[in-house]
């Protein structure tokens, strides 16, 4: 299975921008990224009243859609499976996963924080973190890359995929 990096962090402290600019510029280096959301909320993902969601609520162990140039499919999970495990087959040719959220994620964990939330930065007191994205002053424990510094951050990570 590829390597999992989790990008976390407060609402609203810019995960999913940094997830895009982060899968835009590994893929434009050559990298075969797969990329899921995390969400802690039990959330229902198909729509209901859908035929998808009316085959799988008739007993379907899997249902899913299936159009021109793109597929989804629903897995139900038992109540402590990993879904992450679960998932591999389905990313298992790409070079690494990248999940936005999961801040209970054992693996590695950056934290993008901005100060202006007012919150304390969860590495400062939460292990598992490999480093923090801020372009504010953090005081923590493990290394604070310049958010601004994309290029940067992307030869970060590649450094961890070699």
């Amino acid at each position: 299975m590829p390597e999992r990096l989790f990008l976390v962090g407060h609402a609203g402290c810019g995960k999913t921008r940094l997830m895009e600019q982060l899968i835009e510029g590994l893929c434009a280096r050559g990298w075969r990224v797969a990329c899921l959301k995390h969400s802690p909320h039990v959330h229902e993902l198909d729509k209901p009243g859908k035929d998808s969601h009316r085959h799988r609520m008739a007993g379907g162990r899997l249902s899913g859609v299936i159009s021109q140039g793109l597929a989804a499919v629903f897995v139900p999970l038992a109540k402590d499976e990993d879904g992450f495990e679960r998932l591999a087959p389905l990313y298992a040719d790409c070079d690494f996963l990248l999940v936005e959220g999961h801040k209970k994620a054992f693996g590695r964990k950056l934290e993008v924080y901005r100060a202006e939330l007012g919150h304390a930065p969860l590495a400062a007191s939460e292990e598992g973190f490999w480093a923090v994205v801020s372009d504010d002053s953090v005081e923590v424990d493990v290394p604070v890359w310049p958010r601004s510094d994309l290029d940067g951050l992307l030869g970060r990570v590649e450094d961890l995929l070699r």
